[in-house]
Order: C-alpha cells, then structure tokens, then sequence
C-alpha cells in the first residue's frame, strides 16, 4: 500500500515521502495515529497545500523535543522498592515506574518514551536508561533502584 508520511517516522521516511508498507501497518498504526495518508492524487494535492505547515509544525517539535533533552539528559532519579536476599527486587522498576518518577519531578514523559535494553530493573543499583522524545532526539538518565528491606 502506498501512503505519505505526514512526519518523520523512524526507519521508513521523512516529512512528504511516499512509501510502501503492509496494508496491516498502514491500516492499523500509520494511519490512526495520523503519521500517514493513503497516497492518491487528491491526498498527494493536499499535501502540497500543506506541506509548509506541516514542516513548520515538525520543527517546532522537533525543538521542544532538543530543549527537553537538555534538562533531562545526564539526570538520576531514585526509585525504591523492597527487596529480598541480594538485592534482588520484589517484583520489578517498569518503564511506567520511571515515567512516574519523573512525573514527580516535573517532567512529563509517557512511558512509550522510555527504552530499557535490558527489559526490567529487577536488580538493585545504578542503571543506564534512554529515552526517545522524538525520532532524533534521544536522552540518556540514570535510575537508581534503592533498595527498603522487608525484615
């Protein structure tokens, strides 16, 4: 299924591009979530009409997105949980846990945002986490899982 993209989406294209995709990917996620339109001539028409704003619209994300990378990269937050015989935790820190964390900290990041490439903490320590605030704009925090004894 051909479809342009209405912004920039990671590993497929940018702004105006028009691509082919699975009918199941452009139906189901692309297209509800307004990252994309199917590619007719009267879509293709609009677009041009609207292709200014639309850029004008992407770098003002893409902006806001550059300046909260800047308060937020490098920042530590501490979680604590209980935990049991070496450190291991009781359950697990989630990225909604995090997302939470820096709710209360002001910063108001959804927990799609946040990518742990080891899957849940369930350890008790210092780990390294990402988050992607948009396509091209990444921030690295540290958590630090503090653990409450049970005893």
């Amino acid at each position: 299924m051909q479809i342009i993209l209405m912004e920039k989406v990671a590993n497929l294209g940018k702004l105006g591009e028009i691509v082919n995709v699975k009918r199941g990917y452009a139906r189901n996620y692309l297209i509800p979530q307004g990252k994309a339109t199917r590619a007719t001539e009267t879509s293709i028409a609009d677009f041009e009409l609207k292709r200014a704003e639309l850029e004008k619209n992407q770098a003002t994300t893409f902006a806001a997105a550059e300046a909260l990378a800047e308060k937020i990269d490098g920042l530590m937050i501490q979680i604590t949980q209980k935990t049991g015989g070496e450190g291991k935790l009781f359950g697990s820190v989630t990225s909604a846990n995090i997302a939470e964390a820096l709710e209360t900290q002001g910063f108001s990041i959804e927990k799609s945002m946040i990518r742990m490439p080891q899957g849940q903490l369930k350890q008790v320590g210092d780990h390294p986490v990402s988050i992607v605030l948009h396509s091209d704009v990444n921030a690295q925090i540290t958590v630090s899982i503090l653990g409450e004894s049970t005893f």
